[in-house]
Order: C-alpha cells, then structure tokens, then sequence
C-alpha cells in the first residue's frame, strides 16, 4: 500500500534516535534515497509479501501483526516515535528470503520515513561495514547454533526413548528365556516319565484316559480364573490336603502349580475316579508336567506378545511407514508415547489418563505431535521429581469447540510467575546444565502453531501446572505462512518490534 509521498526534512529525522548521531551528509544522502510518507488508517504491508523498504515512523501508531493459522495475532502497537519495522535483513542480501515477517497497519494517519530496501543494505555497508559483519555473524550464527541444539534436543529426546524402550523390552526378553530354559527342563522330565509310563504294566484302556485327562487339563489352563490371593491361599491348602490323603507325595509343591491352572479337588475326584489307584500318583506327576508346560507356554507367549506390543508401540511412536500428514486417533499417539518413556516416567509416578474417546480424528503430522508430547511429558516427569520423585501425571482430552484439547498436568512444584513469559523462547531453561537445551518447548510451540495451526499454553501453580495443546478438528484450506518462533528473532535489537 502507498501512502502521500511528502518532503522530507534531514532536520526532522536527525530527531528520530536512529539517526541522532549522523553527519548532514548522511542526512541527506537519506532523504536523497529516501522519502517521508503519509498513511491513512490500515495496512502498511503484509506479511509475506517481497520486503521492499524500511520503515520508521516519525509520528502516529503502528500495529504488528503475525498470522497464525488463520489469525492475524496482535504482536506489538506502540506511538513511540522512531521504531522500525520492514526489511531490517535487507544487508544479508539473497542469502535469506527478504520478505516482510509480520503485517504492519497504522490505527490514525501516520508519517514514516521510507528507506528502499536496496538503499537500507547499502548505507548499511558503506557507513558500517564492521557492524554489518558483525549482524551477518551473529545472525546466520545463532541460526546454525539453533539447528544444531535442535538436532542435539532430538538426539537426546532418541536417547531417552532408546533407554527407555530397552528397559521396556529387558523385561519381557528376559522372561520369555527363563520360561524358556524351565519348559526345556520339564520337556526332558515329560519324556523320561513317557518312558516310565510305557514300560510299565498299564492297559491301552488306562494310558487313552490318561492322555484324554491330560488334554482336558491343557483346555482348563487355558481357561483359568484369576483368583484373590485369599482365594488362591485357601485353594491351596484344599488341595495339598486332598494330595495328602491320596498318597501323592510333595503334595505342597504341586498344589500352587494346580491353583495357578484353575484346577480344584472336584477335578482331581474326577480324575482319581477314571485311572486305577495304582497309577493315580503317575497321573498326578503327568498332568504337574503337562500344567507346568502350558503355564510356560503361556508366559513365553505373553512375554513376545509384549515385545511385539512395544514393537509396535516404537513403530507408531516414529510413524514408519506411515503418510506424514493423515488423521489420526490423537489417543493411539498419546498411548504410544507414554509406553516409549514408561522407563523414564518410573514408578513413582502415577499416570492418569482422562480420556473423551468421543473426539474425533484430528488432521495432523503424527511423528511431530509425538515429539511434542514427548517434550511435555518430559518437562512434567522433570518437574515431579524436583520434588521428591513422587507424583501424578494426568493426560487428559476434551473437545473445546471447534477444537481438539490434549492437556498434561502434573503435581510439580510449579512454574514462577517472572518466567512464566519465557519458557517458550530459544534455548531458555530451568534444568541443570547438561540436562536441557532450552529447545524442547521452543520446537514443541513452533510443531503445534506454525505447522498445526493450533496453540500452546501453559497454566501454573504450585502442585498443578497444565500444558494445554489445542489442535483443530479440521485442516486449513490453505497452508499459513510459516510463523516464527516466538520472542525476539536472531539479530535483531529488541526495539525493531515495537511492543
């Protein structure tokens, strides 16, 4: 938008304090270059267009703008006379895109002086040449610092769910080669029994009922209650009694074995009742064989059932093989995530989930709201222990209109109200040195506003601080502008915003 071009006075802009303390002759070589104009109420330029000039406002109100989703979020408004906004990058030439970063209207006519940013880049060059080394430096510099903190924040982030899913699996693995090596042993104690039990005087008739029993015993294992300690306790004196009394000896060993398969002294009549007397202790001895098997079967299986989980748990963690923008079931990644650091949460702290399984499917990139949550969940398990190690962590969903709420709240000692204002901001932390980058949130804000279109914020107080995610239901029509991150930007002085 152009505003009336109007004379411009070296005199009137000498005023401004950017440029209090040039000679005439850069005075004028600015007015030469330059212009003052006026505009009416409304925009200036908007952000993403091509950054033609640099603007500072001689007298008025200007209002900063960032757009956010489909939002325009107010960033900054002032009336301070000399703040500049426009191509502040124009010196770094086509090394970064020079377009504008923000959208700039003005509530009331207001007067700028106009600098075309070609002009800008070179006055800058020429009349501070070391000053402009030393912005290209510290800008392109903490850019690439903050790429390689980002990239180290993700290594650590791999390096926790490595820890953690190693842990996860150790337990699993570990159960399944013991169970392993046990059913071995009694594998090679069925055969030598086999071998008892066929050189002795049993009838076909006595060895078919034996195996028939065998088999029904199999089909109990597999259909076994789970008892109360209580129950189970008093079952098992019922059944060393009843082993007792039948001349089985070692009864008190084999009765736990018989209470885990869901076996009673009903089924232990009915077995006393169908084989002779003489070969009930070999029966009994058979079928402790064939229940200690299936129980073993049954733990390894349960243990690679568990590998397979967490296997599957780590591929819906990463996204393999998966479309990097779809609809998810948000919960499906909440869960996956909480089972990757399931580790590192520990047992001292409970975690809660407060589930709306009634929302539905968000449009979103998995792998990166996974990340998020990891972060989050991360800070939240970093906060309960600062108190003791001992704590609630609650993942909580709701609908809130047109949106989607993931909420994790935690039991911690809480977040200062004096910092609450930049947590989100590069590479600021509360951890030990060591311990963080100062990035987790700064990714986890840009992954949910810039790339989600949706908003991250924070409530605290001692005992209950809530990290709020809201995502929308729907995706956009068409893709925002990327945002920045918030807070001041690499290189610039902390008035080029006017805020």
């Amino acid at each position: 938008m152009s505003g009336r071009v109007m004379p411009c006075s070296p005199q009137e802009i000498s005023s401004l304090f950017l440029f209090e303390k040039l000679s005439p002759e850069q005075l004028g070589r600015l007015c030469a270059e330059g212009r003052v104009e006026r505009f009416d109420a409304g925009p200036v330029y908007a952000e993403g267009a091509p950054a033609t000039c640099f603007y500072v406002m001689i007298e008025g109100t200007v209002v900063l703008s960032r757009r956010v989703g489909a939002d325009d979020v107010e960033v900054g408004r002032t009336s301070q006379r000399g703040v500049y906004a426009g191509a502040m990058q124009a010196y770094l030439g086509d090394r970064v895109p020079q377009t504008y970063n923000n959208s700039m209207r003005v509530t009331e006519s207001t007067r700028f002086f106009v600098l075309p940013a070609e002009s800008f880049a070179d006055v800058m060059r020429d009349w501070f040449p070391m000053a402009a080394h030393l912005l290209e430096g510290l800008f392109f510099g903490t850019r690439n610092t903050q790429q390689a903190i980002g990239q180290r924040e993700r290594l650590l982030a791999l390096g926790s769910l490595s820890a953690g899913l190693t842990h996860e699996l150790n337990n699993p693995a570990a159960a399944a080669v013991r169970a392993t090596a046990a059913l071995r042993e009694r594998v090679g104690k069925m055969r030598h029994k086999l071998a008892i039990i066929a050189q002795g005087p049993y009838s076909r008739e006595a060895l078919a009922e034996l195996i028939e029993i065998q088999e029904r015993t199999a089909e109990l294992v597999a259909k076994a209650p789970v008892l109360s300690p209580l129950e189970a306790s008093d079952r098992e004196d019922e059944l060393a009694d009843w082993l007792e009394d039948h001349g089985i000896a070692e009864g008190w060993r084999i009765a736990p074995v018989f209470v885990q398969a869901g076996l009673d002294t009903d089924w232990l009549d009915h077995v006393a009742a169908t084989v002779a007397e003489d070969i009930l202790p070999g029966a009994i001895g058979w079928l402790n064989y064939t229940v200690e098997t299936e129980l073993l079967m049954d733990e390894i299986n349960d243990s690679t059932t568990r590998i397979s989980h967490l296997v599957d748990a780590a591929k819906q963690y990463s996204q393999l093989d998966r479309a990097p923008h779809r609809v998810v079931d948000v919960h499906e990644l909440l869960d996956s995530t909480l089972l990757m650091l399931s580790g590192k949460i520990g047992r001292g702290i409970r975690v809660v989930k407060e589930y709306d399984r009634s929302v539905p499917d968000v449009p979103a990139y998995p792998a990166e709201l996974n990340q998020v949550w990891t972060n989050l969940i991360d800070n939240a398990v970093f906060a309960i222990g600062s108190t003791g190690g001992e704590g609630t962590l609650t993942v909580r969903t709701a609908r809130e209109g047109d949106r989607l709420l993931v909420e994790f709240r935690d039991t911690g000692p809480g977040i200062p109200a004096e910092i609450r204002s930049r947590i989100f901001d590069p590479f600021f932390t509360t951890k030990p040195v060591g311990e963080g980058t100062g990035l987790g949130l700064d990714i986890s804000w840009r992954i949910v506003v810039s790339k989600h279109h949706g908003s991250l914020q924070v409530e605290s107080a001692p005992g209950d601080t809530r990290f709020q995610v809201l995502l929308p239901l729907t995706a956009p029509e068409t893709e925002a502008e990327p945002v920045a991150e918030p807070g001041i930007e690499p290189g610039t002085e902390t008035h080029e915003e006017p805020v």
